[in-house]
């Protein structure tokens, strides 16, 4: 393949563009995308097993979502919702509260990403319940805000120089069964992980202060870390015998993405809140925050009024991609597609000592790599070559948690696409292990 476009554009946006967002894995120059396809500048395809940080689960430009779009656009392209209102902003809030779970009435609060929307969750549960601490988890990611970035404890770049935090946020070990930092197996466990919290509730964080409890049914930039059943139903136990908010926050697992609506509903708990963005309007600016109502009419305005939040361009490709989802059967299809990589990738792992271990739900997969099984120590290195072989061969991976592969396609992806995108990754880790993937590419790929 060749790149030269690519890396001239690279090179001028060097020149131009802050830093502060730049987490590169290759020069990978988007040109156009439709379906499971991406296709670069220099006019080379790739099958997409990323989905623009699983911001696309009915793929690149559904047909369905542009035609939202376009018909939105030639009747008017915003009206601030803060003074205004239109149909389409009510036709998605009726919607979202359909398919949310809990069996209670629910409002809406809209607003332009996962950030915010996680900034608003702070806002709201400590108005609704008149404390101020909320617990979070070690190695969550919620986002950029301060906010959400007080939330999140997944990289200390985000803090460096930056700081203070916002006060009374505290966090907790997520249960994390492969690297057990108690030395549990999960068959066995007695809820070590739990038993932080409850420490913390006896002696330093009094639990009739804590408003809520955020957790991801899926620990994403973890590396997609499944958290037991028993351990959820836990927490959640916890929280309602302490009157402390659920929250479970959906940002990248939601909307069919782990073969169900919503992660959460894998462990048969109603959550209080749930945080929607990514994915809700195919990669266009917009999030939710969905709630018992009750809760969600405890706040006034402004306290989360956003002047183009809730923009009618977006909602029309919120609405399209949820019929879609319906429509396609796409949740149905994403359960059995992520049933036959995890096949596919667990006969790789008898085959290569390389990979510790293969997790996910749905169309959420995460190859764990490894220096040697019994240490479990992460292997960047190994990470990093892997998914840049991978885009010289034509298929967009990533990693996270410097070194699980992290499988999660447009929900729309084909089988033979699927096969393809495997052979891929097998053939890049047979050049892993023979040697033949150049260290030069460690200076480029950076990663997450």
């Amino acid at each position: 393949m060749n790149y030269e476009m690519c890396k001239k554009l690279v090179n001028e946006d060097d020149n131009v563009l802050s830093s502060c967002f730049r987490l590169p894995y290759y020069p990978l120059a988007v040109k156009r995308g439709y379906g499971s396809i991406v296709e670069d500048i220099d006019g080379n395809s790739f099958i997409d097993l990323f989905s623009s940080a699983s911001s696309l689960n009915v793929g690149h430009c559904h047909p369905k979502v542009v035609e939202a779009i376009i018909e939105q656009s030639k009747k008017f392209t915003h009206y601030s919702p803060v003074y205004s209102y239109n149909e389409t902003l009510v036709e998605l809030a009726n919607k979202l509260c359909e398919i949310t779970p809990g069996n209670y009435r629910k409002r809406v609060a809209f607003g332009l990403s996962g950030s915010d929307a996680n900034d608003g969750m702070i806002k709201l549960a400590r108005c609704y319940t008149g404390r101020s601490k909320i617990v979070s988890f070690i190695q969550a990611y919620h986002g950029s805000t301060y906010g959400s970035m007080s939330l999140s404890a997944i990289s200390l770049n985000m803090r460096r120089k930056i700081g203070p935090m916002l006060p009374d946020i505290f966090h907790i070990p997520y249960p994390d069964c492969y690297r057990c930092k108690f030395g549990q197996k999960e068959d066995t466990c007695s809820l070590e992980c739990l038993k932080q919290f409850e420490a913390a509730l006896e002696y330093y964080i009094p639990a009739e202060e804590i408003a809520a409890v955020i957790i991801e049914p899926v620990a994403g930039d973890a590396g997609l870390v499944v958290p037991p059943k028993k351990y959820m139903e836990s927490l959640y136990e916890i929280c309602k015998a302490n009157g402390i908010l659920f929250v479970s926050e959906e940002v990248q697992q939601g909307l069919g993405r782990t073969g169900k609506w919503f992660g959460i509903e894998h462990f048969d708990i109603e959550p209080d809140i749930v945080i929607i963005a990514k994915s809700l309007a195919s990669g266009l600016p917009l999030s939710a925050i969905v709630g018992r109502e009750e809760i969600m009419q405890s706040w006034q305005a402004p306290a989360h009024a956003f002047t183009t939040a809730g923009n009618p361009v977006c909602c029309s490709a919120a609405v399209a991609t949820l019929k879609v989802i319906e429509d396609e059967n796409l949740i149905e299809h994403t359960r059995e597609m992520g049933e036959y990589v995890k096949e596919r990738l667990n006969l790789m792992k008898d085959k290569y000592t390389l990979i510790g271990d293969v997790r996910g739900l749905g169309l959420s997969i995460g190859v764990d790599l490894v220096k040697d099984r019994v240490s479990k120590e992460r292997n960047k290195e190994a990470a990093s070559k892997i998914c840049y072989r991978c885009w010289e061969k034509g298929l967009i991976l990533t990693f996270f948690a410097n070194n699980v592969l992290r499988i999660q396609p447009p929900l729309i992806i084909k089988k033979e696409e699927l096969d393809t995108a495997i052979d891929i990754i097998e053939g890049a880790i047979n050049d892993f292990l023979a040697g033949d993937i150049p260290d030069e590419i460690l200076r480029i790929a950076k990663g997450w």
